[in-house]
Protein backbone atom coordinates (compact mmCIF):
# COMPACT_ATOMS: atom_id res chain seq x y z
CA UNK A 1 0.00 0.00 0.00
CA UNK A 2 1.11 3.55 -0.76
CA UNK A 3 1.34 6.63 1.46
CA UNK A 4 1.17 10.00 -0.32
CA UNK A 5 2.80 12.32 2.20
CA UNK A 6 1.85 15.62 0.52
CA UNK A 7 -1.47 16.35 -1.16
CA UNK A 8 -3.52 19.50 -1.62
CA UNK A 9 -6.97 17.91 -1.86
CA UNK A 10 -8.05 21.15 -0.15
CA UNK A 11 -7.26 23.01 -3.41
CA UNK A 12 -10.16 24.46 -5.39
CA UNK A 13 -9.07 22.35 -8.39
CA UNK A 14 -10.64 19.33 -6.64
CA UNK A 15 -13.95 20.97 -5.73
CA UNK A 16 -15.94 19.29 -8.51
CA UNK A 17 -14.62 15.73 -8.46
CA UNK A 18 -13.03 15.04 -5.07
CA UNK A 19 -14.88 11.72 -4.58
CA UNK A 20 -13.69 10.44 -7.97
CA UNK A 21 -10.11 11.54 -7.25
CA UNK A 22 -10.15 9.73 -3.90
CA UNK A 23 -11.68 6.67 -5.58
CA UNK A 24 -8.87 6.53 -8.15
CA UNK A 25 -6.28 6.88 -5.36
CA UNK A 26 -7.80 3.92 -3.53
CA UNK A 27 -7.79 1.84 -6.73
CA UNK A 28 -4.09 2.66 -7.20
CA UNK A 29 -3.36 1.35 -3.69
CA UNK A 30 -3.01 4.65 -1.84
CA UNK A 31 -3.80 3.82 1.79
CA UNK A 32 -3.07 7.17 3.50
CA UNK A 33 -2.51 10.80 2.54
CA UNK A 34 -1.51 13.96 4.38
CA UNK A 35 -3.53 17.01 3.34
CA UNK A 36 -1.30 20.06 3.69
CA UNK A 37 -2.59 23.42 4.90
CA UNK A 38 -0.52 26.56 4.44
CA UNK A 39 -2.85 29.49 5.26
CA UNK A 40 -6.18 29.99 7.05
CA UNK A 41 -8.34 28.87 4.12
CA UNK A 42 -6.38 25.69 3.31
CA UNK A 43 -5.88 24.72 6.97
CA UNK A 44 -9.64 24.95 7.63
CA UNK A 45 -10.39 22.84 4.55
CA UNK A 46 -7.70 20.26 5.46
CA UNK A 47 -9.23 19.81 8.92
CA UNK A 48 -12.71 19.43 7.42
CA UNK A 49 -11.43 16.71 5.10
CA UNK A 50 -9.64 14.72 7.83
CA UNK A 51 -12.80 14.80 9.94
CA UNK A 52 -14.70 13.35 6.99
CA UNK A 53 -12.27 10.64 5.80
CA UNK A 54 -10.57 8.26 8.22
CA UNK A 55 -7.56 7.58 5.93
CA UNK A 56 -6.64 11.28 5.59
CA UNK A 57 -4.35 13.18 7.96
CA UNK A 58 -3.43 16.86 8.03
CA UNK A 59 -0.53 19.22 8.48
CA UNK A 60 -0.84 22.93 9.27
CA UNK A 61 1.54 25.82 8.73
CA UNK A 62 2.09 29.12 6.94
CA UNK A 63 3.64 29.24 3.47
CA UNK A 64 6.81 31.34 3.03
CA UNK A 65 5.43 33.19 0.00
CA UNK A 66 2.77 34.67 2.32
CA UNK A 67 5.11 35.25 5.28
CA UNK A 68 4.59 39.01 5.05
CA UNK A 69 0.87 38.52 5.83
CA UNK A 70 1.32 36.36 8.94
CA UNK A 71 0.48 37.98 12.29
CA UNK A 72 1.06 36.85 15.87
CA UNK A 73 -2.66 36.11 15.96
CA UNK A 74 -2.24 33.76 12.98
CA UNK A 75 0.58 31.97 14.81
CA UNK A 76 -1.62 31.45 17.87
CA UNK A 77 -4.43 30.22 15.63
CA UNK A 78 -2.07 27.73 13.96
CA UNK A 79 -0.96 26.45 17.38
CA UNK A 80 -4.59 25.84 18.29
CA UNK A 81 -5.35 24.07 14.98
CA UNK A 82 -2.18 21.97 15.24
CA UNK A 83 -3.60 20.33 18.36
CA UNK A 84 -6.31 18.60 16.31
CA UNK A 85 -5.88 14.83 16.87
CA UNK A 86 -5.36 14.13 13.15
CA UNK A 87 -2.69 16.77 12.59
CA UNK A 88 0.50 14.75 12.18
CA UNK A 89 2.99 17.40 11.00
CA UNK A 90 3.70 21.11 10.97
CA UNK A 91 4.05 22.66 7.51
CA UNK A 92 4.50 23.38 4.82
CA UNK A 93 6.91 26.04 5.97
CA UNK A 94 10.30 27.19 4.76
CA UNK A 95 11.77 29.68 2.30
CA UNK A 96 10.80 30.58 -1.26
CA UNK A 97 13.15 32.97 -3.04
CA UNK A 98 11.51 32.47 -6.44
CA UNK A 99 8.60 34.81 -5.73
CA UNK A 100 9.29 38.26 -4.33
CA UNK A 101 6.06 38.89 -2.38
CA UNK A 102 7.70 38.38 1.03
CA UNK A 103 11.21 39.79 1.69
CA UNK A 104 13.84 37.21 2.63
CA UNK A 105 14.37 38.54 6.16
CA UNK A 106 10.63 38.32 6.92
CA UNK A 107 10.45 34.79 5.48
CA UNK A 108 13.37 33.76 7.70
CA UNK A 109 11.81 35.23 10.86
CA UNK A 110 8.48 33.49 10.18
CA UNK A 111 10.32 30.24 9.38
CA UNK A 112 12.21 30.35 12.70
CA UNK A 113 9.04 31.11 14.70
CA UNK A 114 7.27 28.12 13.14
CA UNK A 115 10.19 25.74 13.73
CA UNK A 116 10.06 26.71 17.41
CA UNK A 117 6.30 26.17 17.49
CA UNK A 118 6.60 22.72 15.88
CA UNK A 119 9.20 21.73 18.48
CA UNK A 120 6.88 22.95 21.25
CA UNK A 121 4.04 20.89 19.77
CA UNK A 122 6.21 17.81 19.19
CA UNK A 123 5.38 17.69 15.48
CA UNK A 124 7.72 16.87 12.57
CA UNK A 125 8.27 19.63 10.01
CA UNK A 126 7.35 19.71 6.33
CA UNK A 127 9.87 21.94 4.59
CA UNK A 128 9.21 23.94 1.41
CA UNK A 129 12.39 25.05 -0.35
CA UNK A 130 12.58 27.01 -3.55
CA UNK A 131 15.93 28.48 -4.54
CA UNK A 132 16.92 28.81 -0.87
CA UNK A 133 18.81 25.61 0.00
CA UNK A 134 21.79 27.15 1.78
CA UNK A 135 19.65 29.37 4.03
CA UNK A 136 17.18 26.54 4.76
CA UNK A 137 19.91 24.16 5.91
CA UNK A 138 21.61 26.89 7.96
CA UNK A 139 18.38 27.85 9.75
CA UNK A 140 17.47 24.21 10.42
CA UNK A 141 20.88 23.78 12.06
CA UNK A 142 20.70 27.03 14.05
CA UNK A 143 17.19 26.28 15.31
CA UNK A 144 18.13 22.68 16.21
CA UNK A 145 15.32 21.41 14.00
CA UNK A 146 16.80 17.93 14.46
CA UNK A 147 14.70 17.85 17.65
CA UNK A 148 11.57 17.84 15.49
CA UNK A 149 12.84 16.08 12.36
CA UNK A 150 10.59 16.01 9.36
CA UNK A 151 10.45 16.01 5.58
CA UNK A 152 12.29 17.83 2.83
CA UNK A 153 9.18 18.10 0.68
CA UNK A 154 9.48 17.52 -3.08
CA UNK A 155 13.25 17.50 -2.71
CA UNK A 156 15.03 19.12 -5.65
CA UNK A 157 18.54 19.52 -4.24
CA UNK A 158 21.71 17.56 -4.82
CA UNK A 159 22.64 14.20 -3.32
CA UNK A 160 25.20 16.09 -1.18
CA UNK A 161 22.49 18.37 0.24
CA UNK A 162 20.29 15.32 0.84
CA UNK A 163 23.04 13.88 3.04
CA UNK A 164 23.14 17.12 5.09
CA UNK A 165 19.38 16.89 5.58
CA UNK A 166 19.57 13.21 6.57
CA UNK A 167 22.10 14.19 9.24
CA UNK A 168 19.48 16.63 10.60
CA UNK A 169 17.03 13.70 10.94
CA UNK A 170 14.93 14.68 7.93
CA UNK A 171 13.44 12.30 5.41
CA UNK A 172 13.82 13.00 1.70
CA UNK A 173 10.51 13.06 -0.17
CA UNK A 174 10.42 12.63 -3.95
CA UNK A 175 7.55 13.51 -6.25
CA UNK A 176 6.75 13.80 -9.95
CA UNK A 177 10.07 15.36 -11.03
CA UNK A 178 11.92 12.08 -10.36
CA UNK A 179 10.03 10.68 -13.38
CA UNK A 180 11.07 13.49 -15.75
CA UNK A 181 13.52 12.26 -18.39
CA UNK A 182 16.17 14.96 -17.90
CA UNK A 183 15.83 15.28 -14.11
CA UNK A 184 19.32 14.08 -13.20
CA UNK A 185 19.45 15.41 -9.62
CA UNK A 186 16.29 13.72 -8.24
CA UNK A 187 17.22 10.47 -9.98
CA UNK A 188 20.66 10.52 -8.33
CA UNK A 189 19.04 11.31 -4.97
CA UNK A 190 16.65 8.36 -5.41
CA UNK A 191 19.62 6.05 -5.93
CA UNK A 192 21.80 7.40 -3.12
CA UNK A 193 19.34 8.03 -0.27
CA UNK A 194 18.76 4.84 1.77
CA UNK A 195 15.30 3.32 1.31
CA UNK A 196 14.52 3.69 5.02
CA UNK A 197 14.88 7.50 4.69
CA UNK A 198 12.79 8.01 1.55
CA UNK A 199 9.18 9.17 1.25
CA UNK A 200 6.96 9.65 -1.79
CA UNK A 201 4.41 12.34 -2.61
CA UNK A 202 2.47 13.94 -5.42
CA UNK A 203 2.10 17.58 -4.24
CA UNK A 204 -1.14 17.36 -6.22
CA UNK A 205 -2.59 19.23 -8.06
CA UNK A 206 0.96 20.38 -8.94
CA UNK A 207 4.01 18.64 -10.46
CA UNK A 208 2.29 15.70 -12.18
CA UNK A 209 4.69 12.87 -13.08
CA UNK A 210 5.41 11.65 -16.60
CA UNK A 211 3.30 10.95 -18.70
CA UNK A 212 0.85 13.45 -17.12
CA UNK A 213 3.35 16.32 -16.89
CA UNK A 214 1.59 19.67 -17.33
CA UNK A 215 -1.81 18.24 -16.37
CA UNK A 216 -3.55 18.29 -12.99
CA UNK A 217 -1.80 15.93 -10.62
CA UNK A 218 -3.70 13.59 -8.27
CA UNK A 219 -2.82 11.09 -5.52
CA UNK A 220 -3.25 7.99 -7.74
CA UNK A 221 -0.14 9.10 -9.64
CA UNK A 222 2.09 8.57 -6.59
CA UNK A 223 2.30 4.98 -7.84
CA UNK A 224 4.34 6.25 -10.82
CA UNK A 225 6.80 7.89 -8.42
CA UNK A 226 7.22 4.62 -6.49
CA UNK A 227 7.68 2.66 -9.73
CA UNK A 228 10.39 5.06 -10.93
CA UNK A 229 12.29 4.85 -7.64
CA UNK A 230 12.09 1.04 -7.75
CA UNK A 231 13.53 1.04 -11.26
CA UNK A 232 16.34 3.44 -10.31
CA UNK A 233 17.24 1.44 -7.19
CA UNK A 234 16.92 -1.92 -8.96
CA UNK A 235 14.45 -3.25 -6.40
CA UNK A 236 10.79 -4.26 -6.54
CA UNK A 237 7.93 -1.79 -6.62
CA UNK A 238 6.42 -3.63 -3.63
CA UNK A 239 9.58 -3.01 -1.58
CA UNK A 240 9.46 0.73 -2.32
CA UNK A 241 5.73 0.96 -1.57
CA UNK A 242 6.09 -0.93 1.70
CA UNK A 243 9.21 0.88 2.93
CA UNK A 244 8.01 4.40 2.11
CA UNK A 245 4.63 3.73 3.76
CA UNK A 246 6.35 2.37 6.88
CA UNK A 247 8.68 5.40 6.94
CA UNK A 248 5.71 7.77 6.77
CA UNK A 249 3.80 5.98 9.52
CA UNK A 250 6.87 6.01 11.75
CA UNK A 251 7.51 9.71 11.18
CA UNK A 252 3.85 10.72 11.66
CA UNK A 253 3.22 8.38 14.58
CA UNK A 254 0.44 6.51 12.77
CA UNK A 255 -0.23 2.95 13.92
Amino acid sequence: MLFDTHVHLNDDQFNDDLEEVIGRAKEAGVEHMVVVGFNRKTVKKALQLVDEYDFLYASVGWHPVDAIDMTEEDLKWLEEKARHPKVVAYGEIGLDYHWDKSPKDIQQKVFRKQIRLAKKLGLPLIIHNREATEDIVQILKEENAKEAGGIMHCFSGSAETAKECLALDFYISLGGPVTFKNAKKPKKVAVEVPLDRLLIETDCPYLAPHPYRGKRNEPAYVKLVAEQIAELKGISYEDVARATAENAKRLFGIQ
